[in-house]
């Protein structure tokens, strides 16, 4: 498993299964947007050359924002999602920020979870954020309260 940045060469070779391998997700323009806006930052889990997972991560100054995180279908319950999370939070501590927020869905369980293991504390609902009028968890981790488990 190898973690990178995203370059604009490694969208090109999932923009034709972003929506049938990695969930409703955004669509290509949008994430060639994301890679041009200096406070965005993507990375990709490979394996063997075949990109399984991305991640990215907005930076607000002192704040910085997740994206998403998202495993190929094939690939889940491998790890891959705990890589690009600890990967995210390592790039995030690495820039000095307060703290790392952001929305899940209140169905994923399994993702809920999975932050509340690495210290992402419940602070608030969006409702209806998600297409099918479902509401979003916002979880933040404060760095300057503790330790992230590993």
């Amino acid at each position: 498993m190898q973690i990178s940045r995203m370059e604009q060469s490694d969208l090109l070779k999932i923009a034709d299964i972003l929506q049938t391998e990695f969930d409703e997700f955004w669509n290509i323009n949008i994430f060639l947007n994301e890679l041009e806006n200096e406070n965005s930052t993507y990375f990709v889990v490979k394996i063997k050359d075949e990109i399984v997972g991305f991640a990215g991560i907005w930076n607000d100054t002192f704040d910085f924002h997740i994206t998403n995180i998202v495993t190929k279908k094939k690939y889940r319950k491998q790890g891959i999602g705990s890589k690009l999370l600890e990967t995210l939070i390592a790039f995030a501590k690495e820039k000095q920020t307060n703290s790392l927020t952001l929305e899940v869905n209140e169905k994923n369980t399994q993702a809920i979870c999975l932050y509340e293991k690495y210290n992402f504390k419940k602070i608030g609902i969006r409702k209806n954020y998600y297409s099918q009028n479902e509401n979003a968890i916002i979880m933040t981790i404060y760095f300057n309260e503790g330790e992230i488990h590993e």
